[in-house]
């Protein structure tokens, strides 16, 4: 059945890679199970159907929403004001400023376009044109925005805690490690590669001056900095669940938008509510599909007969998990983050289980495997958001885009596969 189940996929892939909608896609796949396999679908759609009611899932659209709205209310560039002032006149400290702010946003919308939505048209036309290359800085506001999908709460490990039956607050805190690891780590490379660029800095202030423009900013930037701090101190704190937490988001969000920041009129907030409806629509169809299809393969048996047929090739750990690595990133390439987790996750669980991997730490080894996946092509969907909205060509952002994933964020795959203390700590701190 394992052969049946690995050419589903293959089908479900291929219909992804050439651009066939969604549902069809993943009909692909059934039809695959059904007409090959023998599988029946009886009692699995209104299975699925049920699932949708789910609680927790109401979390995403919310999540979603307040995404959506933050990216048109000037949050980010209040934030990106004040984080600006502490780096700005240091040698590539504009691109530490891109760095960070991604991740602040990322803990604030749990979603690694919101990254690039907010800060991308007003960070990289100031980084080109304080000297840094457009391609760089479009690559560097792509790469840094994944940090969306690590820094909690992410809008993926809702998901990766829904099918595998895991805390969602353990699954937000274990992802917490490599994303503040990447985000380190794409700062450093930055400040090594801004050593090449001719650079426009900012005039380092006198003590006195600079203290003052620090209360001013922080002061402007407290709104926008209240939001990350309600949101996961209520989750981590026990006073609210996620789902809780997205619908104070939103609540927090749009009177911040209007009366504070200004950025939001009626007409951008009806848009944000279009963008919004629309993202959470795909997203429920491939949650639908997903399970239903997810659903069969339990029922036939496919997770432990995968187990089997991998360790028939090799007990190895070290190697098996090198192997699933590169599974799970070429898994990435091909389809979205969601759709990624939804399908492979309780496929691997059962193997990463009998390898000694928690639940806990596998769902950061998925979180930063299919969050590289956004930026790397084919499906590389961050990357070209970003691209259209850096004004530059895809082919020119993909060299840099590049030497950042390698130096920056394959390392930290690694390493959250091999030393499950990067994953587990935070976890483990709060009691999971």
């Amino acid at each position: 059945m394992v052969e049946i189940a690995l050419i589903s996929v293959l089908v479900l892939v291929l219909l992804l890679t050439v651009g066939v909608p969604l549902p069809y896609c993943f009909g692909g796949g059934l039809m695959v199970m059904v007409l090959v396999g023998g599988t029946t679908m009886k009692g699995n759609i209104l299975w699925g159907m049920g699932q949708l009611g789910n609680p927790i899932l109401l979390s995403l659209p919310l999540f979603v929403f307040s995404g959506a709205i933050m990216a048109k209310s000037g949050i980010a560039a209040s934030l990106l004001h004040m984080v600006n002032i502490f780096v700005g006149h240091i040698r590539g400290g504009l691109g530490v400023v891109a760095t960070v702010c991604c991740a602040l946003i990322g803990a604030i919308s749990g979603s690694g376009l919101t990254g690039v939505a907010a800060i991308g048209p007003l960070l990289i036309p100031e980084m080109a044109k304080r000297g840094y290359p457009r391609e760089y800085a479009t690559a560097l506001v792509a790469n840094s925005s994944i940090l969306g999908l690590l820094i909690p709460p992410s809008v993926t490990m809702i998901i990766y805690g829904w099918v595998t039956d895991t805390s969602i607050l353990a699954c937000f805190l274990a992802t917490l490690g490599p994303g503040l690891l990447i985000m380190l780590s794409f700062s450093v490379v930055n400040m090594f590669m801004s050593r090449k660029f001719d650079l426009k800095l900012e005039d380092k202030l006198a003590p006195r001056a600079f203290m003052k423009e620090v209360a001013k900013r922080t002061g402007s930037a407290t709104p926008a900095l209240l939001m990350p701090v309600i949101i996961l101190g209520g989750i981590y704190g026990g006073i609210m669940t996620p789902t809780e937490a997205a619908a104070l988001a939103v609540i927090y969000a749009i009177p911040v938008g209007f009366f504070i920041y200004r950025g939001l009129d009626w007409e951008s907030f009806l848009q944000g509510g279009k963008e919004a409806a629309t993202a959470v629509g795909a997203i429920m169809f491939m949650v639908l599909f997903s399970m239903i299809l997810s659903q069969m393969f339990v029922y036939e048996g496919v997770p432990q007969d995968l187990v089997e047929v991998i360790f028939g090739i090799t007990e190895n750990k070290v190697l098996l998990l090198i192997l699933i690595n590169l599974m799970l990133f070429a898994v990435g390439m091909v389809v979205n983050d969601v759709t990624a987790i939804i399908l492979v996750a309780p496929l691997l669980l059962p193997l990463m289980q009998a390898l000694g991997v928690t639940p806990v730490q596998f769902a950061a080894i998925m979180g930063v495997n299919t969050a590289m996946g956004g930026v790397t092509p084919p499906y590389a969907s961050i990357l070209y958001f970003a691209a259209r909205i850096g004004e530059v060509k895809v082919t020119k952002v993909m060299k840099p885009a590049l030497i950042l994933i390698v130096t920056g964020y394959v390392p930290v795959v690694f390493l959250t596969s091999f030393w499950p203390d990067l994953s587990l700590f935070f976890p483990r701190l709060f009691g999971y």
